[in-house]
């Protein structure tokens, strides 16, 4: 495993942030939620080296192979459901099971991805909560509707956007990773958050963010965090890219279907 030394400290990162956003009182006002994101991380930082069992189990394979397995299992299941005809019904449970794999590929990316790892894992922990109450995601969409608090903070359909959006940010951080040896880990997370999530998030947010691209981990040092060869992190990658799209897809499609825009 890579050692956190690898990377400037938690610290310095926070040191950039507050420089970035020092010359304006009100910027700073706007700063300080995410600027908590750092500064509660400053304690762990060994985090940033993950134990090999978390990421590996004899049984099961690497976390990547679990992940991709995962949502094949669901890609499957839209696939299959919207071949029988009607209209298919994905159930909450396993679409939270599956998606809550995915967050230790957040933690993976170290303290730029600290605040996409933190609101991820509490949405879809939020989710998968409700799933005995709600049972499929349309009915959370339909629920919202009636009540018309679909895009209220606390509503679960702003929430199942979000976990729609990180679920997207790591394929479009996969898809930049494997387009050329050359391309950085910091290079491809920094064009995904631009595509997928910078558009919805404040610019105190956005800075905090590209101020903590620089502790992303090497090409080399994530794959060994992975536990993962270049051949079997391709394979592994390409999995998920191909069996998150359906998913992806179909979340979108519940919105558009119900006259719900995209751009929020």
């Amino acid at each position: 495993m890579y050692s956190p030394s690898h990377f400037p400290s938690n610290a310095s990162i926070v040191g950039v942030f507050l420089a970035q956003t020092a010359t304006s009182p009100k910027s700073q006002n706007k700063s300080m939620d995410i600027f908590s994101y750092f500064t509660s991380a400053i304690d762990t930082e060994n985090r940033m080296g993950f134990d090999d069992d978390e990421f590996e189990d004899a049984e099961t394979g690497t976390a990547l192979s679990v992940i991709a397995d995962a949502f094949e299992e669901i890609s499957d299941l839209i696939k299959k459901g919207n071949s029988n005809g009607g209209s298919f019904e994905l159930r909450l449970k396993p679409f939270c099971d599956a998606c809550s794999l995915v967050s230790v590929l957040f933690g993976s990316l170290g303290i730029a991805f600290k605040f996409a790892e933190m609101e991820y894992t509490s949405k879809v922990r939020d989710l998968s909560d409700a799933a005995n109450l709600y049972g499929t995601l349309s009915k959370v969409i339909d629920c919202d509707v009636k009540n018309d608090s679909v895009k209220s903070a606390e509503s679960l359909t702003r929430k199942l956007r979000r976990v729609r959006q990180g679920l997207d940010l790591i394929r479009e951080l996969f898809l930049n990773f494997l387009s050329t040896d050359d391309y950085s880990l910091k290079e491809a997370a920094s064009t995904a958050y631009k595509q997928v999530c910078a558009p919805y998030h404040t610019w105190a947010v956005r800075t905090a963010v590209s101020a903590g691209m620089c502790a992303l981990p090497t090409r080399d040092q994530l794959l060994l965090n992975l536990n993962e060869t270049d051949e079997s992190a391709e394979d592994e990658m390409r999995r998920y890219i191909k069996a998150s799209l359906p998913v992806i897809k179909y979340i979108d499609n519940l919105y558009i279907s119900r006259a719900i825009t995209l751009d929020w």
